[in-house]
């Protein structure tokens, strides 16, 4: 037997590693309903017309070889100019980074910031590639609380209670995968001032910042100049080119606080060469072209939310918070004694009813235990169907 290393043997990612159960259904012949990956695509929702062309156009003019590792110029003038506009922040070409989606652009990050014995603070619960990186590098992700008693909302005394010299950075994510919660304004700049205490940049997940309802999204960038922010966003969830994986990162950093750190992650972005060079033009056009589709998208997920969210809150055992943005829900579910934790729940119903939720340990274990994330791209029949299943099963469960 070959030996592997300590740090890959602990990677997971719960959100595909709890497919696999599913897929051994489908090869007995079952039909799996899968409301567990955030992919827009998977349920019909199409990638814009002039997305498409200005890819069919670069294939066409032979943009088919390698391309600047940092990016191609015209996207990251195009990305610059997306975010100033949205944010009323400043930014110009050489502060962003194109990336093969998100992922990397968190892998990016914490290669240059994070060693053994290092801190994160990061939402609990929230997205698991932030967990599995962090300790990659050695560092230890620690949780702050979202408090589900107030809409999910960061609890800012728990992050000064758990900010120490070991800290380098503090993740936001919002609206926030899983829960569909929003900071607000207030909260985020209570956030830039504990970190311009620690004299640490923040990370700033904005990857669903136009999929807010009706609350405002911040940017934090919008409110510090003393503070760095890594902003980190894509095209796979407003665009539904999830399966181009194409992200950014860039840097609001007025002071040059993290010069260092923004070149050097140029650097070892030289090592994979670049990103698809002809996925760059298309999301050049995807940033300059027509986003009025994004209005009816917002309204359709906004009444998917509501939808879920008084039928899970129907049904016993099971209570929601209402999401603010995003597509996912995240129900908690009162175990008794009826299942060990929210995993066998998860796996309990997939074996019964055939339908696939994420279990939400998987999104932390100290405040995404005893939940599920609910992903509500799919139509009505498939949502209501999946809700009768799910009460039918706890039903039989309680009876």
């Amino acid at each position: 037997m070959i030996k592997i290393t300590k740090r890959i043997s602990e990677i997971q990612y719960a959100i595909r590693d709890i497919v696999s159960a599913a897929k051994e259904y489908e090869k007995e012949g079952h039909r799996i309903t899968y409301l567990s990956i955030g992919d827009p695509g998977k349920y019909g929702y199409d990638i814009p017309n002039h997305i498409k062309k200005a890819m069919i156009r670069a294939i066409k003019e032979n943009i088919n070889f390698y391309v600047d590792s940092e990016g191609i110029g015209n996207l990251r003038s195009a990305i610059a100019d997306y975010e100033n506009e949205k944010s009323g922040i400043n930014l110009v070409e050489e502060d962003t980074l194109v990336t093969s989606g998100v992922s990397e652009g968190i892998l990016f990050t914490f290669a240059g910031m994070l060693e053994n014995n290092d801190e994160i603070l990061l939402p609990g619960p929230s997205y698991p590639p932030y967990s599995s990186y962090a300790k990659f590098f050695g560092a230890t992700p620690v949780e702050y609380k979202l408090d589900e008693e107030k809409a999910w909302q960061p609890d800012i005394d728990d992050i000064r209670k758990k900010i120490n010299e070991k800290t380098r950075l503090i993740l936001i994510i919002s609206p926030n995968n899983p829960t569909g919660s929003i900071y607000n304004e207030k909260q985020i700049k209570e956030i830039i001032n504990i970190a311009g205490e620690y004299e640490i940049p923040i990370m700033s997940d904005e990857i669903y910042d136009v999929l807010s309802y009706e609350e405002k999204v911040v940017n934090p960038a919008s409110l510090t100049n003393d503070v760095p922010i890594i902003g980190l966003n894509g095209f796979s969830k407003a665009f539904f080119m999830t399966g181009w994986r194409l992200g950014y990162l860039y840097y609001h950093d007025p002071l040059e606080k993290i010069k260092d750190l923004s070149q050097n992650i140029a650097r070892m972005a030289r090592i994979r060469l670049c990103v698809n060079g002809p996925a760059q033009l298309a999301a050049t056009a995807a940033l300059k072209g027509d986003k009025n589709y994004l209005y009816d998208f917002r309204k359709g997920i906004e009444k998917k939310a509501d939808f879920l969210y008084k039928r899970l809150n129907d049904i016993p055992l099971i209570s929601a918070v209402k999401p603010k943005g995003a597509f996912y829900i995240f129900p908690k579910i009162d175990l008794n004694d009826y299942w060990k934790d929210d995993k066998e729940f998860t796996l309990d119903f997939l074996k019964e009813e055939k339908v696939l939720f994420v279990y939400g340990s998987g999104f932390g274990e100290k405040f995404g235990k005893n939940h599920v994330r609910i992903v509500f791209l799919a139509d009505y029949k498939t949502l209501d169907d999946a809700m009768n299943k799910l009460e039918h099963f706890i039903y039989k469960k309680i009876k």
